[in-house]
């Protein structure tokens, strides 16, 4: 079964104004779903083939009159060579739009080779696992995110395609089977590791720091392994979209700022299962829930924001003397901050991060987030509202 997903528009209007578009995301994100259902006159061409990716390397021109445009090639990163033929094709006729569409899901290959021959002539967008909007969306009796139960089971449930579309298969199973095939596929095609149970050590205790601010140095005694190597594989693992790595805010000059990045992972089901959490009951109960919640409102925000054109940025904010903001949005100029509380009963002083960034920065909102349903004031231009409510046409 087919869930219509929010970038379909997007990808549809680029393809009249681009001669090429990329999609990069995770594995299993619905990419190659995505494209061939909303794309159903493009060949269609996956470079996981083993054959198909032979020749692409082998004989790229061979391949490319075998398979003429409008063509889909998915997994361009197995061939990036094909990007310098796939320039010269287009070339020929810059004037004709949406001649190809790939993926990717290791951003750091694809990006080199594209920014390297296709500069200007592509499109591109990132496709993550599905969103509450998307979510809501579908058919029959989606979860209700205004159900705090609901919520928690989503959350650990995860936001794969997958699960969407097979409601009875086994989570466990699905997560321990992508972990292995995700290791085994593509961290051994980005680099030589010769010790992936280290590497699989080391997504077990980032999945313990998910949320919280990150200490490499810490992190690298824990795992056996040099500071160095922490830098590498956090780079892999945010390049294969397994995490996603927030930077700390720094326009601020008068104060010292933590420089420390916190980590979040991409799906929050994948997060569970890296933690042990196979319930919504043992979410609620287990101390990890508020930086579980916050992870999942932080990646709500980034899946909405890649679906816009203009440029935004996401930080969070913390002073040295412990002053913390979870989310900063800096878009079209503008800045916006938000306290993310796994809480249903709110208090003024809930608010006070955001009052005191607020006196030092010029913010166009602050808003606290957490599970209470109403909209309420709680400091002067600061409201809270139900995490669900957040809108990016705000923004």
């Amino acid at each position: 079964m087919y869930f219509t997903r929010d970038i379909e528009h997007q990808l549809n209007e680029a393809l009249k104004q681009f001669p090429a578009c990329l999609i990069t995301g995770s594995r299993q994100s619905g990419k190659s779903t995505l494209l061939q259902h909303s794309l159903p006159n493009y060949r269609y061409v996956t470079l996981d083939n083993p054959i198909m990716r032979a020749l692409a390397v082998e004989d790229p021109e061979l391949f490319l009159s075998s398979y003429p445009s409008p063509l889909i090639i998915d997994e361009i990163q197995y061939a990036p060579n094909l990007l310098f033929y796939l320039k010269m094709r287009i070339d020929q006729n810059r004037q004709l739009r949406g001649q190809f569409v790939f993926t990717g899901s290791q951003t750091f290959q694809v990006m080199k080779g594209v920014s390297e021959s296709l500069a200007g002539r592509i499109a591109i967008f990132q496709l993550y696992p599905f969103c509450w909007n998307e979510i809501v969306a579908m058919p029959g009796k989606p979860p209700n995110p205004l159900n705090d139960f609901e919520m928690g089971r989503q959350v650990v449930g995860g936001f794969y395609p997958e699960f969407f579309s097979q409601p009875n298969i086994d989570h466990n199973l699905w997560y321990s089977s992508f972990l292995n095939t995700y290791i085994e596929r593509d961290v051994r095609n980005i680099k030589s590791i010769t010790d992936l149970g280290r590497f699989q050590t080391f997504i077990r205790l980032l999945a313990t720091r998910a949320g919280q601010l990150l200490n490499m140095a810490e992190l690298a005694k824990e795992c056996g392994i040099s500071q160095p190597t922490v830098k590498d594989w956090l780079s892999i693992l945010s390049s294969t979209y397994i995490i996603h790595i927030l930077q700390p805010y720094h326009k601020n000059h008068t104060k010292r700022l933590v420089k420390s990045p916190k980590i979040f992972f991409v799906d929050t089901g994948l997060l569970c299962f890296l933690l042990g959490i196979d319930s919504a009951e043992r979410f609620f109960k287990v101390s990890e829930k508020g930086h579980i919640f916050e992870n999942m409102v932080v990646m709500e925000y980034i899946k909405r924001l890649s679906l816009q054109s203009g440029l935004s940025s996401c930080y969070f904010y913390r002073t040295a003397s412990g002053v913390e903001v979870d989310l900063l949005v800096e878009a079209k100029g503008k800045l916006f901050a938000y306290e993310i509380k796994l809480a249903k009963t709110l208090s003024r002083e809930m608010a006070q991060p955001l009052v005191l960034f607020c006196k030092d920065h010029q913010v166009a909102g602050a808003t606290l987030l957490s599970l209470h349903e109403q909209t309420i004031p709680l400091a002067a231009n600061i409201k809270a509202r139900h995490w669900s409510l957040f809108s990016t046409e705000e923004i």
